[in-house]
């Protein structure tokens, strides 16, 4: 996963003659991670893949981070942080380590640039807005709860068809995928997975392009960006096959599990990375033992950092977190619910609640950014009441 799939016009054989109507050839590409051994595709291109007309260093994009401070509790309030610009030039990072970052984004336009990572996947989670991701793999339209998985070295551009949006991003210098519980040894979904292939949403239109002019791609390599001008648009693909592509999925196809007592946070998880996976809390029904606590439990995440993007619902383990506002709950103190959440929860049939969670096995540093949105009451939610 993901699967097979083949857009556009490809030659019967892979790397042969594949002429254009004038007779010219098209420019075979193999993209390919891994050194050949891992996911691929094959495109091809109206111009050389190389053609690069003028480049320009336009600055360094490693994260600044900032000294953690006494470990604590944290949580970040991200609603009101300003908003313009396009996508990617929005994006504020605030937390990270080598494995994984976050970030958010606000945007009030579309991108009059393209874009391409060529050392991480990014996974864009639409909060609010909608739009169309295009990419040299063809279209992707896109709207809130999806996640929009992009993988190494796609030129992409999104286009905003919202007059403002909201995405919660994921960056990583590895691939995003399903856990390998959910498939079985040839890569296909299996029936207790939380989801299937027919709810992944590739690319089905295909645009090519053969203008001549100046095009700009900023590229994203060695933690800096460079400007590259084209004499050609980029996105001049006449055909591709592979497994090595864009692909959406919404949060809303996530299936929960339930059961007679509380499950713990890997049955939400949706997708892994290397030292991260990433989870969907969705509106479900809670435990039906006769005795069940639907409120988690109090736990300590063992060599875990644990992030939480609370987008909409009543989070009913949480006090004092509102819409948009992220949790951080460093390895190395327990966490659990606040006073008198635990008993709230008895009773209750289901929750409505919709968040993302990114867990990571290495420790996680804040940014200037994450500080500025920090709600330094947290830590003591737990000191409220009567105590636990």
């Amino acid at each position: 996963m993901p699967f097979y799939h083949s857009l556009g016009e490809v030659p019967q054989k892979r790397h042969t003659q594949f002429r254009k109507p004038d007779g010219g050839l098209y420019r075979e590409e193999v993209m390919g991670l891994e050194g050949f051994s891992s996911l691929q595709s094959l495109l091809y291109h109206h111009f050389l893949p190389p053609r690069v007309k003028a480049t320009e260093f336009l600055g360094h994009t490693k994260p600044d981070y900032v000294d953690f401070g006494a470990i604590r509790h944290r949580a970040f309030a991200s609603a009101d942080i300003p908003a313009g610009g396009d996508p990617v030039a929005a994006r504020r990072i605030i937390l990270g380590n080598n494995d994984v970052t976050m970030g958010l984004s606000r945007p009030t336009k579309s991108m009059d640039y393209f874009y391409r990572n060529s050392q991480a996947y990014e996974c864009w989670w639409v909060h609010e807005g909608s739009g169309t991701l295009r990419s040299q793999f063809g279209n992707l339209e896109f709207g809130p709860g999806d996640y929009i998985v992009i993988p190494f070295a796609v030129t992409w551009q999104m286009e905003l068809s919202s007059p403002e949006a909201r995405f919660f991003v994921v960056e990583t210098p590895s691939q995003i995928e399903p856990p390998r519980r959910y498939m079985n040894d040839y890569g296909q979904l299996l029936e207790h997975a939380p989801y299937t292939e027919r709810d992944i949403r590739i690319p089905r239109e295909l645009e090519t392009h053969t203008e001549r002019g100046d095009f700009e791609v900023r590229v994203k390599v060695r933690d800096s960006i460079s400007k590259h001008v084209l004499d050609h648009h980029p996105l001049d693909v006449v055909g591709w096959d592979g497994y090595l592509y864009p692909w959406i999925f919404n949060i809303n196809d996530f299936e929960p599990r339930t059961g007679a007592l509380h499950l713990p946070p890997p049955t939400h998880q949706t997708f892994k990375g290397r030292g991260f996976v990433l989870c969907s809390f969705v509106p479900r029904l809670f435990d039906y033992h006769p005795d069940a606590i639907p409120a988690p439990y109090n736990h300590s995440n063992v060599q875990s950092d644990e992030v939480i993007y609370y987008a909409e619902g009543d989070f009913m383990s949480r006090r004092g977190i509102d819409r948009c506002d992220i949790s951080m709950h460093p390895f190395g103190l327990a966490h659990g619910p606040q006073p008198g959440a635990t008993e709230a929860s008895i009773g209750m049939k289901k929750t409505d609640e919709l968040a993302v969670m990114v867990d990571t096995f290495h420790p996680l540093h804040v940014t200037k950014d994450a500080l500025e949105m920090e709600k330094p009451e947290y830590q003591d939610s737990w000191m409220e009441g009567d105590g636990e």
